[in-house]
Formats: structure tokens, sequence, C-alpha cells
């Protein structure tokens, strides 16, 4: 008999005996419970109540149990991504920071200005849009006379104004006035997002159709789900005709972007006239039209009556989304930190490891338990489980790479090592002392770029990149390591 066919009938058993097996298993259960439903029918009510409930508590208990059990571990990056962050939760995560070390100025930074913006009970107002729309000349038609404060935001010499308005229904109104977005490269950076996210109400300022950056920078303003108004300035340039038409075709063009409402103003233009004088002679006449700000003010009164409710609730969900992005960015950084003592430890581990044991071969063994060991533990910083599989095909495709580029990275290392002189008597075990140190460093970058940006271990892109990372600074990182196995090699003759 073939051993296939020895394996089959073994296989065949072993799955008669396990149906045979849950047959008289399924049998005996059913007697079981058939008795204990006869017992029970004669049994008094007090006793049916008791069996029933203790056997309620028992499955209530059983899948809590499993529900413990299967649950996933809590940890920092823990996050539900579709709906902002309450107050609760930000807290637990600020404190979850804590513990492990981060810095949280910079969140509880915001959640202070948070509290003094309720306390003030205004209305915050953000507005943008580019340098020539006119958004100065609106601000001084919008708001005459207002108190004006200019606040420089840390860490950026970019200003942004702010405007205390009171309106006609008496709401008191803070007016934000961002730098022009053409400033900024045409894009809503991080200070504008920011302050958006802060803001109640965004206006955003235009003079026509949308161009494709203004589009992008207003799709940008509208995914934060905030009230949004497109103030159409300069429309004296219009007749009402071709301005109902300019109106039209942008409030279309806004409808399939998102909601967002289109609001006609004039800030007051100078007109230039000719007046025939009685003597023959023509004078130059300028004229300053009022401004048409009124349907503007309507429009923002018309949000802050109908969002009474929701206002501050949409504006307190956007800082929460905020405070949790400056967790993450500390976490980030936090990570980048610990990532590179890591890959720093583990690359002079094995440049000693190999110093130690002098034995040139061929074959840089990078598949050793330092390898290993060095991917479970940045793994384990990124709370990214890891798969034996994975850590095995990462290392069998690094050291492809290895051997394809070994020829270059011992001339690397050799070049390295004449830094030193009296190092030839032991410059086989040098090369490749140094070599395992900037390979297990270029290693270590490779996986930390890839788990800092996909949030899983990819064995071929990091092994894509450990190429290219060969290629960028292999001979910074070959001195260093030279340096180190140099000085390992004199202190351990020292000692002998």
């Amino acid at each position: 008999m073939s051993n296939k066919s020895s394996i089959r009938l073994i296989l065949a058993l072993v799955t008669g005996i396990a149906l045979l097996f849950a047959l008289l298993l399924g049998i005996l259960l059913t007697d079981t419970l058939v008795n204990i439903w006869h017992n029970l029918r004669v049994a008094p009510l007090w006793m049916q109540m008791a069996v029933a409930s203790l056997l309620f508590l028992f499955s209530l208990f059983s899948g809590w149990l499993v529900y413990r059990v299967l649950r996933p571990r809590k940890t920092l990056t823990d996050r539900d991504h579709t709906r902002p962050p309450d107050r609760e939760t930000l807290e637990q995560q600020l404190q979850t920071a804590q513990d492990h070390g981060l810095d949280t100025s910079a969140a509880e930074q915001e959640l202070k200005r948070l509290e003094e913006r309720r306390s003030a009970g205004h209305i915050h107002v953000a507005l943008f849009g580019d340098i020539s729309s006119g958004k100065s000349s609106l601000i001084r038609a919008l708001l005459p006379g207002v108190e004006i404060r200019t606040e420089v935001t840390g860490g950026t010499t970019r200003k942004i104004d702010e405007y205390v308005w009171t309106s006609s229904a008496g709401d008191q109104l803070v007016l934000t006035d961002m730098p022009g977005l053409n400033e900024v490269g045409g894009k809503l950076d991080k200070l504008a997002r920011e302050e958006a996210l802060r803001a109640h109400v965004v206006l955003y300022v235009v003079e026509g159709d949308l161009t494709r950056t203004q589009a992008d920078q207003l799709q940008t303003l509208l995914d934060l789900n905030k009230p949004t108004l497109v103030v159409l300035n300069k429309s004296d340039r219009y007749s009402d005709s071709d301005l109902e038409q300019v109106r039209q075709r942008l409030q279309e063009r806004l409808d399939k972007m998102g909601k967002a409402e289109v609001v006609p103003v004039s800030t007051g233009t100078t007109v230039t006239a000719l007046r025939q004088l009685p003597d023959g002679r023509e004078e130059t006449l300028q004229r300053q039209l009022p401004p048409k700000v009124d349907a503007l003010q309507q429009a923002l009164q018309r949000i802050i009556d109908s969002h009474a409710d929701t206002l501050e609730s949409l504006r307190d969900s956007s800082v929460f989304v905020l405070v949790q992005q400056r967790i993450d960015e500390q976490l980030r950084l936090h990570r980048r930190e610990e990532a590179q003592k890591i890959v720093s430890g583990y690359a002079q581990k094995a440049v000693m490891g190999a110093v130690a044991a002098m034995t040139p071969g061929a074959d840089i063994l990078i598949q050793g338990f330092l390898g290993t060991q060095m991917i479970r533990d940045l793994s384990k910083l990124y709370d990214i489980p890891v798969r034996k599989v994975d850590v095995e095909l990462l290392l069998e495709l690094v050291q492809k790479q290895v051997r394809k580029h070994l020829t270059l990275v011992l001339a690397v290392a050799g070049n390295a090592l004449k830094a030193f002189p009296g190092a030839g008597t032991v410059a086989g075990g040098l090369l490749h002392a140094i070599a395992y140190g900037f390979l297990f460093d270029a290693l270590g970058k490779s996986l930390v770029a890839s788990l800092d940006s996909r949030g899983e271990l990819h064995p071929l892109q990091v092994a894509n990149q450990f190429e290219d990372q060969l290629g960028e600074d292999i001979k910074a990182s070959a001195a260093h390591y030279a340096r180190l196995a140099f000085r390992e090699v004199t202190r351990r003759n020292e000692k002998d």
C-alpha cells in the first residue's frame, strides 16, 4: 500500500470515529435534556422559575466571558474613525498618552482654548479666500467700526486678524481673517485647516466662478461639515441678469460638492464719471457707491438662528478631532524616537556579535535571532501584530537583496575601515561586523517607514525600501559602524 493510501485510510478512520463520538454525545445530551424537561414539568412553579433564572444568568455570563476573551486588547492607537471622539474618550486618550510618556501639552492647550471660547459665548466665523478676492474690503463693509485684534499663532510668523462685532440681533461674532490662500501655494495648509475646525461658520470669498485651485480649497472646507457660505464679491461688476446667471452656475456647482449657499455682495466700488462744466470743460468725479452686504449679514444670522442648538456641538466635535490629531502627532513622534533607539541598539548588537565571533562568511546572517527580534520589537512598538511567516518572508527577501549587493556592501565596509590604521590583521572579521551594522540599520529604517505609513508589516514593500536605503546613506552609516567595530576590537584586545 502506498503512503498516500495509508494517509487516506487513517484520515477516514479518524473522521469516522469523530462522527460516531459526536453522534453519541448528541444522543446523551438529548436524553439528559428530555429528562430535565420532564422533571421540571412536575416540579413546583418556584423551582421552574429558579432553574430558568439560573440558565439565563449562566447564558449571560458565558456570553460576557466569550466577549472578554475574544475582544482585542486596547492600545494607544485604538480609534473609532467613523465618528468624532467625545470629551470622555479624549480624556481617556490623554491619560493613556501621558502614561506612555507622551507630551500632551498641545492637546491640552487646544482643550483650554475651547473652554475659553465657550465661556466667551462668541460665534467664531473663519474667512478664507485669495489675496485679490477683496476680503479686507468685505470685512470693513460687513463690520464697520469693529475692534481689531491681531494674534500670531505659535510656531509661525503668519498673523491671524480677529474682528469682534455685535450683530443687529445682539449676537457677538468674532471674524477670523485668514492669510490669502494663494500666499501658501494655493492649498489649505495646516494652519488654515485647524482654524476652520475651531470656527462655528466658514466664509469663502470668490469673485466669480471657481478655479480648479479654489474648488479644491473649498472642497476641503466643505468636508469639515461646517455651515459654509460662499461670498460672491464685487457683484456690482455685473448686471442683474448676468449676476443671477453667475450665482446660479456657482450654486449648481456647489450643490455637487456639498452643502453651501452662494451670497452676492458688493463692498462699495469707487466709480468715475465725467461732468460737463458750463464753460465747456470736463471734470472727472469719483463717487463711492455704498456697500451691499445686507444679504450676507442676513445669511449669517439665519445660520446662527437655525443652528442655535447645533453650532456649539458641531464646533466642539471639530475641535475634538483636532485634539485627537494633536495626540496622534505626539504618538507618531514618540514612536519614531523609540524606533530609532531600537534600530540603533540592534545594529550595535549586530556589530558587537560579529566582532566577538570573527568568523568571516559570504552569507550575511540577516535571518538570525537579532533580525527576528528587531522586527518583533518594532512591530510591538507600533501595536501591529506580526505572523511568523511574514517575518520569515521578509528576512528571506532581504537576504536576497544582501546577496545581490554583497560586493558593494563589503567594498563600502572596506573603504570605511581604511580610516583606521592597523586594522589589517582583523580586516576580514571587521568587514562583516561593519556590514552587519549598516545592514541592520537599513533594514530597521525601512521597516519603520512601512509600519509608520501603512500600519502593517508588508514584507515586499520593506524589502524594496531596504534596497533603496542601501543606496542613500550607506557610506555615512558604514563610517559610523566602522568606528564602533574598531572601538570594540580595541577594547577586547586591551582586555585580553
